[in-house]
């Protein structure tokens, strides 16, 4: 489920496309859908500034990371799909939500409410990352997400405050990285049974396997580009896992 395209007032594009190659990948058929529904506003990103007198759809601006292959929210089913993903970018808490304006008060769009609470209600899993988690935790009472931590830590993670909001949303924030490096000398207990001789890095999502909700930090840290791509594709490979396909 896409919220337009660009960072500051739609869908982040690099989360997009990570979230389709992982897919892809783990040989998920895949079909984009976006509300439609005016943008909140319209940002110049070359200025980070609001374009005045300037209006963008979001379907029609999602259609650009689709490549025309998409279709309006309201037509998403449960019946039809295994499972929803949504990526991040400020669009999610501005065009698929009030978040960015109204903090804890905020209202979600009623499409994107109603696909959260049918999945949830079937018992097919949810995947969100960078701040898309804020959506589940408005929605599902009760909610496990993560969006990182919970203090800057000299600007790694700028929107550390984002997870103080979850908490009076009335969901749990889980504290995560997005990847977790093991040096040689490491004795602790490693995840997944990584080899005492391993650098591999380990990408973090949060697994909430009562609500079947799937969250990874992505671009709320300051981290390479890399990193962000396969903490994603963690999210994914547990959303796929949830499947049981």
């Amino acid at each position: 489920v896409l919220s337009g395209c660009g960072v500051y007032d739609g869908t982040e594009i690099h989360e997009a496309s990570a979230v389709l190659v992982h897919l892809s990948r783990g040989g998920a058929e895949v079909h984009m859908y976006a509300p439609d529904v005016p943008q909140m506003h319209v940002i110049d990103h070359s200025k980070g500034q609001p374009a005045e007198a300037e209006s963008r759809n979001v379907l029609v601006e999602s259609a650009r990371i689709a490549r025309g292959k998409i279709a309006s929210l309201a037509k998403l089913t449960t019946a039809d799909h295994d499972a929803v993903i949504f990526p991040g970018g400020f669009g999610a808490a501005k065009n698929l939500s009030t978040f960015a304006v109204d903090g804890k008060d905020c209202k979600v769009n009623r499409e994107v409410e109603r696909v959260l609470k049918d999945f949830h209600k079937a018992g097919k899993p949810i995947g969100l990352c960078c701040i898309s988690p804020v959506l589940a935790a408005k929605v599902l009472s009760g909610a496990e997400v993560t969006v990182g931590h919970e203090e800057e830590e000299g600007g790694k993670w700028p929107y550390a405050g984002t997870a103080g909001a979850i908490k009076e949303l009335g969901a749990k924030h889980c504290v995560k990285e997005v990847t977790i490096s093991f040096p040689d000398n490491f004795h602790g207990e490693r995840p997944h049974k990584m080899s005492a001789f391993s650098l591999t890095p380990f990408h973090e999502a949060h697994v909430d396997t009562k609500n079947k909700v799937v969250t990874t930090p992505a671009f709320m840290c300051e981290t390479e580009l890399h990193n962000i791509f396969d903490g994603i594709g963690a999210m994914v490979k547990n959303v796929l896992k949830l499947t049981g396909k």
